[in-house]
């Protein structure tokens, strides 16, 4: 499960008349610990944002899933509940998620969140959808680099052993 870190960045913006203009904004980083969100956060925007700018303030989001279209860059906050009944107990539990999900208006953010939950076994409601503050999500994506393909002179383990046991049931 991924854990997302909601990270506030404070800057000088360039507006429309040519002035620069500070300004606070947020964004969603998938991150391990507060100390990788920052880095990220540093990483991901050094090359974008000219000039100085600070990460003000990281919090732990408390978003379970993020869905992103490709058509518009526009977040909105997504209030999900449903209820499932307690293994020991056999009451029902409301549970309460938030998830976001890119949408052109709140309407389409609801339809969205729907099609993208359809699969879902437990029947839920969606209460609230809002336009959520947040300018850019970054999840985390596995680096080649870190984790580089297995050369060709080499084997997977379990395939050593599978043949090993085919070997020895050969010899039998």
């Amino acid at each position: 499960m991924r854990t997302w870190f909601l990270c506030r960045v404070k800057y000088a913006k360039e507006n429309e008349q040519g002035l620069l203009k500070n300004v606070s904004e947020q964004y969603l980083v998938d991150a391990v610990s507060f100390t990788e969100a920052e880095a990220r956060i540093y990483d991901m925007l050094g090359s974008t944002i000219r000039g100085d700018f600070q990460v003000t303030n990281i919090s732990k989001s408390n978003f379970v899933d993020v869905f992103h279209y490709e058509d518009i860059d526009i977040w909105h906050k997504c209030k999900i509940t449903y209820v499932i009944a307690d293994a020991d107990s056999g009451k029902e539990k409301k549970v309460t998620q938030y998830m976001l999900v890119t949408a052109h208006n709140v309407k389409e953010a609801y339809e969205r969140i729907h099609e993208s939950l359809n699969n879902m076994l437990v029947t839920f409601r969606v209460p609230d959808v809002t336009e959520s503050p947040i300018v850019e999500v970054f999840p985390y994506e596995k680096d080649e680099e870190l984790n580089p393909p297995i050369p060709a002179n080499l084997k997977p383990l379990k395939q050593v052993e599978a043949e090993l046991r085919e070997y020895e049931e050969g010899a039998e």
